[in-house]
């Protein structure tokens, strides 16, 4: 079970983009960070502070040897929780819910963000998928289904020879799976 300070820290609207920016280009600097989100330097610095404090990021060497620029890098890449984990804990579950509803607002938020950008022509030539399907799981099933497709979504992005030539843009994806009703 993740520390909630964990999920409370990646969870809140920028320090999620800073952890998907480190995701998506490693170890960077503040102000390039700072650039690419369109935020002041000393609140990505404030942010990395807290993912710090959380374990999600460490400050990393800066490749040219000057001490006076900040430098950071991912200390993991993934987090797999659920609110119902904190249950025993009123206040964690709280938060949790919460991070939870924040998690959900952002993926439906990126989402609405490509759609309008697809259907404006902004990129013709990625065309976004959606999947679903039902069917029978127990509690143990489910979870082997979550770590089939953490390893698998990890395989594939390991698996990107970014060095090619190709152009490629960043791709979010998402999936939820959990109890229904038919």
């Amino acid at each position: 079970m993740e520390d909630i300070s964990v999920i409370t820290a990646v969870h809140h609207p920028l320090r999620r983009r800073i952890f998907d920016y480190l995701l998506l280009y490693g170890t960077s600097q503040v102000t390039a960070i700072s650039r690419a989100l369109d935020s002041q330097v000393g609140s990505i610095s404030h942010h990395l502070r807290m993912l710090e404090r959380a374990g999600v990021v460490q400050r990393a060497e800066d490749p040219s040897g000057d001490r006076r620029t900040s430098w950071w890098m991912l200390s993991r890449n993934s987090f797999t929780w659920s609110a119902d984990d904190y249950a025993d804990a009123p206040a964690d579950a709280l938060l949790a819910r919460e991070a939870e509803r924040n998690g959900i607002r952002g993926q439906i938020d990126r989402l609405q963000r490509w759609r309008r950008r697809h259907r404006a022509g902004d990129l013709p030539q990625y065309d976004g998928y959606s999947t679903e399907t039902l069917g029978w799981a127990t509690p143990a099933e489910l979870q082997d289904l979550s770590e089939r497709l953490r390893r698998t979504l990890d395989e594939w992005r390991t698996s990107i020879d970014r060095t090619d030539g190709q152009e490629r843009m960043p791709v979010f994806f998402f999936s939820h799976a959990f109890p229904t009703e038919p």
